[in-house]
């Protein structure tokens, strides 16, 4: 049995066995995590897989999904086997365990011989505790003849969502993992994500054979963050608005195609912002490169597609952008929970437009994907589309697209912020719909509104348009109200695109009952000062300039001399800042000022590997700045 001297090591290396199975994992929380209680359902989730139960986990990002099995992969014996998608995400995590003094280590391609042959040294020695996996390599040749020969504390699968996003035909290896109980018998599997709808959660379990699994569902509601979407009006003036709001920490800007993220990115470059293009198309060491300056804790701004984001772990992303509209509520959720990861106001923006939406629903019409796939993506893509449209509290929209039902309104998404303007748009609606028809469903919605505006030009000389009995029937609007009323009607699915020049045309099921007065049309209000407020508050809170984090003038001194000491350290051993302490732990830290080792391990996310390894340094830093 380990004495108490020696226990927080022994719990790092499995050996503890003492007390009942919650003690075992509440003294591992506490002396290698740092922390004196779990939070929201972490507990729950624990005591299941101590119980060597089978269980989902539904955390949103930043709602600490890893200690959920960490803690007992630590405070259960044998090795712990984690699946993990991205060789990124793994290296991270296993800087992170390796910070606390557990001994951790992951098989992925990139690894050379050398250091995979000195894995499995460690692995049939048993002194290792944690080893990440991709589904490929646990499946390949003899892995699992290998691994079956270990004795495992629990297999966790990571960003479970993947079972379902990609093991249709993207990686199908996530499909095969429903066979791990039939080689490791009595094993608890943890299957963890930040988003999936009723739908996916079914396909998960499905997929991976947990059928008995229980549910644990978080709420995905994240008061720290607002949420805005807006019309596109000039894409680069209201991207750059919004990255001007947050020039510090990182930004992360979401593009539809790979071309536009390295033409956004340059653009941005070009006017002085330090932005990368970040796309499946570069090459490994590109990508690597982008990776290590994001991790590096300097301000940057990644312009990329969805290839880049699963499991990025830095806490103070402060603004996420969409330049175009993802598929998906699911998607969409994943991707604008990277910001605020350390709970700090955060900023998210989508800018959308009618093509988006009618490109979107086109691609969809040619997937070659089955009939019965086809109609749940479609589903997806309209609740997206509600979701950019909705005039009501845009986060209760959001989280009920996860069967979440928020009582109240947030208070804090665009719409509670400034209230959208309705008006009665049925007549307005008709105008449209009928230039469209009168024009022959072939042309844009530059030349629809020129028509109705009554607008001379080439276009309309050239086709005889200003002799049409619809031109020039709505000259008391803007062309900017013309093109906004025709997206909300491409919302509708009133109206759509045609052709390789996106001429727009009539859905005769949805526009016939419109144009014959039949059913109201209630519209939203675009002005430009309403398109203004809703992409930024009147007071966008800005991250390290004037936020009050209880400091004072000495805290702040000592704050910052240990972010400089944390930016040195993690730059000697080449890892990000983040994995050694998190700003909150080293505010937290700033406040007190401790002033021997005692007092420092007493602070949340000190635990005793950190301690030993930074106290001294630490209380330097304290010092040198008081």
């Amino acid at each position: 049995m380990a004495d108490d001297a020696a226990f927080p090591a022994a719990v790092a290396s499995g050996l503890v066995t003492r007390g009942t199975a919650m003690d075992r994992a509440h003294a591992v929380l506490r002396e290698t995590f740092g922390f004196s209680a779990f939070r929201g359902l972490q507990e729950a989730a624990v005591a299941r897989v101590m119980d060597g139960q089978d269980t989902l986990v539904l955390m949103p990002t930043g709602g600490g999904k890893s200690v959920c099995y960490q803690v007992p992969g630590l405070a259960r014996t044998g090795l712990a086997l984690v699946i993990s998608p991205l060789i990124a995400l793994m290296q991270d995590q296993v800087a992170a365990l390796r910070q606390l003094g557990v001994n951790a280590a992951a098989l992925h391609s990139e690894l050379d011989p050398d250091d995979a042959s000195q894995v499995w040294t460690e692995i049939n020695a048993g002194r290792l505790k944690f080893l990440y996996v991709s589904p490929e390599r646990l499946l390949s040749p003899g892995m699992i003849d290998r691994l079956a020969r270990q004795e495992l504390a629990l297999i966790a699968i990571d960003e479970a969502h993947c079972v379902s996003a990609w093991g249709h035909d993207f990686r199908p290896e996530y499909r095969a993992l429903a066979s791990l109980p039939a080689h490791f018998p009595g094993v608890p599997r943890i299957a963890l994500t930040a988003t999936a709808d009723e739908r996916t959660r079914e396909d998960i379990l499905g997929a991976l054979g947990m059928p008995d699994a229980e549910r644990l569902v978080a709420s995905f509601h994240r008061p720290n963050l607002h949420v805005a979407a807006t019309p596109k009006a000039s894409e680069l003036r209201q991207l750059t608005s919004m990255l001007d709001a947050h020039r510090t920490g990182a930004s992360i800007v979401y593009c539809g195609s790979r071309a536009k993220t390295e033409r956004v990115a340059a653009t941005l470059a070009g006017q002085g912002w330090p932005a990368i293009a970040f796309h499946a198309g570069l090459s490994p060491m590109e990508k690597r490169a982008a990776l290590m300056r994001f991790r590096s804790g300097e301000r940057i701004v990644v312009v990329a597609t969805i290839a880049f984001g699963m499991g990025i772990d830095r806490p103070d992303v402060r603004c996420v952008v969409h330049l175009d509209m993802p598929a998906s509520p699911e998607g969409y959720y994943q991707q604008i929970g990277r910001a605020g990861r350390d709970g700090e106001p955060a900023h998210t923006l989508l800018l959308y437009g009618g093509e988006d939406m009618a490109r979107a629903r086109h691609w969809l019409d040619q997937s070659q994907a089955p009939e019965s796939e086809r109609r749940v993506m479609s589903a997806r893509l309209e609740a997206m589309i509600a979701l950019t449209e909705t005039t009501g509290c845009r986060t209760q929209a959001l989280l009920a697209c996860f069967g979440e039902v928020l009582p109240a309104a947030c208070g804090h998404c665009d719409n509670c912020a400034h209230p959208v303007a309705s008006f009665d748009g049925t007549d307005a609606a008709r105008k449209v719909l009928s230039a469209i028809y009168r024009t022959g469903q072939r042309f844009g919605a530059v030349h629809v509104a020129s028509v109705l505006r009554g607008k001379s030009t080439d276009m309309t000389r050239r086709h005889q348009h200003e002799g049409l009995s619809v031109f020039g029937i709505g000259k008391d609007r803007s062309e900017q109200f013309w093109r906004g009323v025709i997206r909300q009607l491409i919302a509708r699915g009133a109206v759509m695109t045609v052709g390789d020049y996106n001429g727009l045309a009539l859905d005769e099921r949805v526009a016939r009952p419109i144009l014959r007065g039949e059913v109201p049309v209630l519209l939203r209000e675009d002005t430009e000062g309403a398109l203004k407020r809703a992409a930024l508050p009147d007071r966008a809170p800005r991250y390290g300039d004037d936020e009050d984090h209880g400091l004072d003038a000495e805290g702040e001194r000592v704050f910052t001399a240990l972010r400089d000491w944390r930016r040195t350290e993690a730059r000697e051993q080449e890892i990000p800042p983040y994995v050694i302490f998190h700003d909150a732990v080293l505010r937290d830290i700033a406040r007190e000022r401790p002033d021997d080792l005692d007092l420092l391990g007493r602070i949340k996310g000190v635990g005793a590997s950190k301690l030993a390894r930074y106290g001294d340094a630490v209380l330097e830093a304290i010092a040198e700045a008081t």
